[in-house]
């Protein structure tokens, strides 16, 4: 069955791969369903990023000056990060260039395309495995939230983007290199010195509720130890037990 299903993934990503338009890939495979509160971007941050992702989707089909690249980008906190394949260093140098005016509020564009021919179907198909792979690591750990970091696999390289301490960057590397077929770990992280506040905060509320939840739980485990062995006591002096109001 799992067989069947990792099939019915691949297939489906292989009509998106094939399509005239660059493919978007991102660490949403996994983590759609997580809500915002755990992002360490602003409500304001997120909306900008949406907007310069979409500004770059839409680019290379309006730029016929892109029609034999093949381009993957991802955008974080106003950092674009484009991957690849150009057929000259000169429109990979193009790339570069042109994608800094996509968006005003862009502050830095890492290009990582390769010069060379695009990559096939199945080429795609793995860095696709290796994305879901990773993702799937991420959230088989605790020293970071998963949707703090953000994937993105090209040519078996996998690059990370998020805000993140210096403990946590080196956590994801180490789970990304995990997965299979995984040649190299790029990291593209904004450092922090210290977690958010806020975070920590949220946290301490968090284990301090799990904390009263388990002393309440053992509480009330007690309490029916006692009613249970009253019980036995009335029943030896002979006394009607099911009568009792506990």
């Amino acid at each position: 069955m799992k067989k069947i299903i990792l099939s019915s993934i691949l297939l489906a990503n292989t009509f998106l791969l094939s399509g005239c338009l660059p493919v978007i890939q991102s660490a949403s495979t996994l983590s759609t369903a997580i809500t915002v509160t755990n992002d360490r971007r602003t409500a304001g941050e997120m909306l900008d990023d949406r907007i310069i992702m979409f500004k770059m989707f839409a680019w290379p089909s309006t730029d016929i000056a892109l029609e034999n690249t093949h381009l993957n980008f991802m955008v974080y906190d106003k950092t674009v990060l484009i991957t690849g394949e150009a057929p000259t260093s000169n429109l990979r140098a193009y790339v570069s260039t042109q994608a800094q005016r996509q968006d005003a509020k862009i502050t830095q564009v890492f290009n990582e395309m390769s010069v060379g021919p695009n990559s096939g179907l199945l080429g795609r198909a793995k860095d696709l495995v290796i994305t879901l792979q990773v993702e799937a690591l991420f959230h088989d750990q605790e020293v970071f939230h998963p949707t703090h970091v953000r994937v993105m696999t090209e040519n078996q390289t996998v690059y990370l983007m998020g805000a993140v301490t210096k403990r946590e960057a080196d956590r994801a590397v180490k789970s990304a290199s995990k997965a299979k077929g995984v040649k190299k770990v790029v990291k593209l992280f904004n450092y922090l010195k210290t977690r958010p506040a806020a975070e920590i905060e949220r946290d301490r509320q968090r284990e301090l509720a799990a904390q009263k939840k388990a002393e309440l739980k053992a509480h009330q485990a007690i309490l029916d130890a006692k009613k249970t062995k009253l019980k036995q006591e009335l029943r030896a002096l002979g006394g009607n037990a099911e009568g009792t109001p506990f």
